[in-house]
């Protein structure tokens, strides 16, 4: 019987049947992509390499011409400076007189198959697109020494694939008409190597002072090789150490590739570089030229070698006579100490327009031309410059003090005990102390007591605010005296100053305000930020107000100008090296300050400091470098005023000062009897104030309602110092301190009173930032001396006695004192039995014979007062400042 096909089945094909027909449609289909894609290669190689070939022929002018130069000119057009001149910047060297080595080096370094591949490295390329993948951004630079002679000559620096893609089909056109060797020598003699230099014989004698390329060493050879990649950052007159660290790179790859030893390599990797064979630059203005540069670069986002030659006109903010004033000041050597050696104490100084920004001057160092290092982007420690920013500042910010506000000038450990902040004043820790005299005296110890109360982050927002960002490690009371990890510039203090000087308001600080390319178009304008009050006007007036009073009669006073007003702040920085006191001298010393029209900050120091290097003098030459500078700038300026807002707080009238202190010691009831002229006012009580000679600073005794007070707590043979003031209750003010006055304690009637070991007459010298002794002799016959509390300060009193006519004796006595590092001279005359008093304030007075066992109270008002070494005034308690 016949079978039939089962329905559905019939004509189908086998299963394997089909499978063999869709494999060789696929692989129609696989030759088809092959040969379309084959042919796309075809014609995209024809095109990049028709694109190169047409660009070549487009500017095959380029391969011979040099770049347009740039040029910066002042506001008014003036041209300051020409950056890059190809006459004196570049001189062309074949590739013959090029020492095979030299040749080596830049081809280990920059493009080690060279000679194997034909303008483009395949590899390189896929190198170079994996790490623009992984970082998701076009990274990584050209890749051949042909391509960087096509951008170098044709293009942009601009990292993007199209501008790869153009770069690799000039590239290929380059290889099609040069050999290796014109192409290797048009590169060496083109690449760029900072300071405008281009071209490698041209670097060689600049950098090395090497006329004939032979007589370049390993060392300097691979120095120059490390340089194109990023002229500024491997400079190694900017940049030594990162120099040195490329350096090492470089020969590292010359001898992976076999071009050195060893032995070579390691000979070259310890040579060290000497700047001093670079020559002088010409130009007057060379710091400001070089800040310009720096700024435009980042402006533009483009390289230096780009804007030498690329026929921009910049013009800078610069004021040529305030740049020449700052010059000059820099280069008379009157201005600084003298150095032991040969190593000069440097400085810094910029000169900032507080109203838009505009940097006025700059000054990079005394030596900038030759040593090319701007030292007003350096960052050192600011020292008492930085407690306006981080405490007296965010403190008045806060709305709860002011000018008048009493702090705490007290022998206080903070942080469990570790910080332990000290005065570096004469007269140390004495209690109150309004916020005025204590910044104006450069008092240490009421900074960080007033930064603890309002907490440190609060001063770290501040400053903040005013453009210096602290970091984490500067969360700590330190940064009240200006000790930072990192350190600020001057350029930093100047902008931060100037808000306080603008009434609040933070300036940009910039050297450029318009920038057109070769084609006359504007591609660059400053423009003032819209938002930038950084604190209210009320903050900026009351620091201004304090910091007028460091200049008036503080640390400050040598910052004077005649006919101008001057606000500002000194600072220093502890010596602190091994083996030497710090008493000796400063690291760094500062003053920043300004006046209604200009803010400048003034550095000075040494850029490595040590036991042979650092500062002997204080900040007070800081203070007159910038008298010196601004009083020429600012009679280019016409006079303005500092910012008044409305309905500013005045301080309230405190009681008066106490006078007529008197202290009379009391053998029979073995007490110190006090009196003095009352105050007049409603509610007034009076505190008296003692301090036994060993005891660091004076103390509260008791308060009293009545002029006269009898001190029962003493000891044998101690010297006591008192002073009183007067307090209102309704005001909730203290009045000025009285003159002091100092008695010994005797167990035994003597027939004349004792000078005090310690002081004598009364206080010790109220000096702000240096260490006086006081002296005061109260002597008969012979001499008297006595020590000062603060740096080991002596005073000598001798007495003459003579007759007069009345046949009763009288004692002229002299007194002098001197601290470690400021001098007082005094006279004082005595009449009776036993003599008479030298004071070291140079006061001169009558008095009569005192009792057994007492001793003459001090002047009320000394008629000439002591200054210390930078010619400030130095009130005792009792002067008004």
């Amino acid at each position: 019987m016949r079978k039939t096909a089962s329905p559905g089945k019939a004509g189908k094909r086998p299963a394997k049947s089909r499978s063999k027909q869709k494999r060789r449609i696929g692989l129609i289909w696989l030759l088809f992509v092959i040969l379309f894609a084959a042919v796309c290669a075809v014609v995209g190689y024809l095109l990049v390499i028709l694109n190169g070939e047409r660009i070549l022929s487009q500017n095959i002018d380029k391969l011979n011409n040099m770049d347009k130069a740039s040029i910066i000119v002042d506001a008014n057009g003036n041209e300051l400076a020409k950056m890059y001149v190809s006459e004196g910047n570049r001189e062309y060297v074949p590739i013959s007189k090029i020492p095979k080595l030299v040749q080596q080096a830049f081809i280990a370094t920059e493009d080690k198959r060279f000679y194997e591949h034909s303008g483009v490295d395949l590899f390189g390329i896929a190198r170079a697109l994996v790490k623009d993948v992984i970082a998701r951004s076009a990274v990584e630079g050209a890749s051949t020494i042909t391509q960087q002679l096509a951008r170098n000559i044709f293009l942009s620096s601009d990292k993007t694939l199209f501008r790869k893609g153009t770069e690799a089909s000039i590239a290929l056109a380059l290889e099609n008409h040069k050999s290796k060797d014109e192409i290797l020598e048009m590169y060496l003699n083109r690449i760029y190597f900072g300071r405008g230099q281009y071209g490698i014989k041209t670097a060689a004698k600049y950098y090395f002072g090497v006329d004939d390329l032979e007589d370049l060493k390993l060392w300097q050879i691979a120095t120059l090789a490390g340089m194109p990649k990023a002229p500024n950052t491997y400079n190694p007159l900017k940049n030594p150490e990162k120099s040195k660290e490329r350096r090492a790179v470089v020969l590292s790859l010359m001898e992976e590739q076999g071009y050195i030893t060893e032995a070579q390599k390691q000979e070259a990797m310890a040579a060290e570089y000497d700047p001093s064979v670079v020559p002088e630059k010409s130009s007057r203005y060379a710091a400001f030229v070089d800040y310009v540069v720096d700024e435009a670069q980042q402006v533009l986002g483009i390289s230096e070698e780009e804007l030498l030659a690329g026929g921009y006109t910049i013009k800078a903010t610069i004021d040529t006579k305030a740049q020449e004033a700052i010059e000059d000041a820099f280069a008379d050597p009157d201005n600084f100490e003298k150095s032991v050696d040969d190593i000069p104490m440097q400085g810094s100084m910029v000169i900032l327009n507080q109203h838009d920004g505009s940097i006025v001057a700059i000054a990079g160092g005394r030596d900038y031309s030759t040593k090319n290092l701007n030292r007003v982007t350096s960052q050192r420690q600011p020292g008492s410059s930085f407690k306006p920013i981080v405490s007296y500042g965010p403190a008045i910010e806060t709305g709860d003090w002011f000018p008048w506000s009493t702090l705490r000038d007290d022998k206080v450990c903070y942080d469990n005990g570790k910080y332990c902040p000290t005065d570096s004043n004469a007269r140390k820790y004495i209690g109150p102390v309004s916020m005025k005299e204590a910044i104006r005296e450069s008092r240490n110890q009421p900074a960080v007591w007033l930064l603890n109360e309002i907490g440190v982050q609060t001063g770290v927002e501040f400053a903040g605010r005013l453009g210096i960002e602290l970091g984490p490690d500067d969360r700590n009371l330190a940064i009240a005296l200006g000790g930072l990890t990192h350190g600020v510039t001057p350029i930093q203090m100047a902008r931060a100053y100037a808000a306080f000087a603008n009434g609040g308001l933070l300036p940009t600080p910039h050297s450029i305000s318009e920038i057109t390319d070769a084609s006359g178009d504007i591609v660059y304008e400053f423009k003032p930020p819209k938002n930038n009050r950084v604190m209210k006007e009320e903050t900026a007036y009351y620091v201004t107000d304090i910091l007028k009073g460091v200049v008036e009669g503080g640390t400050g006073k040598r910052a004077k100008i005649s006919g101008r007003t001057v606000a500002g702040k000194t600072g220093t920085t502890q010596l602190g090296l091994k083996g030497i006191k710090d008493s000796a001298g400063n690291r760094d010393v500062w003053f920043v300050g300004y006046t209604p029209e200009l803010t400048a900050a003034v550095w000075m120091g040494y850029d490595k400091t040590d036991k042979d290097h650092y500062v002997k003098n204080s900040s007070g030459q800081a203070a007159a470098l910038f008298s010196k500078v601004m009083s020429k700038v600012l009679k280019n300026y016409e006079k303005q005023s500092f910012p008044e807002p409305s309905g500013i707080q005045k301080e309230a009238q405190g009681p008066g000062a106490v006078t007529g202190l008197t202290a009379n010691y009391n053998s029979q009831q073995v007490s110190v009897e006090l009196s003095w002229n009352a105050v007049e006012g409603d509610g007034i009580t009076y505190k008296i104030y003692r301090k036994e000679a060993s005891e660091a600073g004076f103390s509260l005794l008791a308060e009293t309602a009545e002029p006269a007070y009898e001190d029962m707590a003493i000891l044998p043979e101690m010297t006591y110092t008192y002073y009183v003031k007067a307090y209102s209750s309704a005001l909730n003010l203290e009045g000025k301190p009285s003159a002091g006055v100092t008695v010994k304690v005797t167990t035994e009637l003597d027939t004349s009173p004792e000078p005090s070991p310690d002081e004598g007459t009364g206080l010790p010298s109220d000096n702000p930032d240096e260490g006086n002794g006081t002296g005061d002799g109260t002597i008969t016959d012979g001499t008297g001396n006595n020590n000062g509390e603060i740096g080991n300060g002596g005073g000598n009193a001798i007495g003459n006695p003579s007759g007069n006519e009345n046949g009763i004796d009288r004692g002229n006595g002299r007194g002098n004192g001197r601290g470690n590092r400021g001098d007082g001279n005094g006279r004082g005359n005595g009449g009776g039995n036993a003599g008479g008093n030298g004071q070291e304030w140079g006061d001169i007075s009558n008095s009569p014979s005192p009792e057994p066992g007492s001793v003459s109270p001090s002047p009320a008002q000394p008629s000439v007062p002591a200054t210390n070494s930078e010619g400030q005034a130095v009130p005792l308690p009792g002067q008004t400042p």
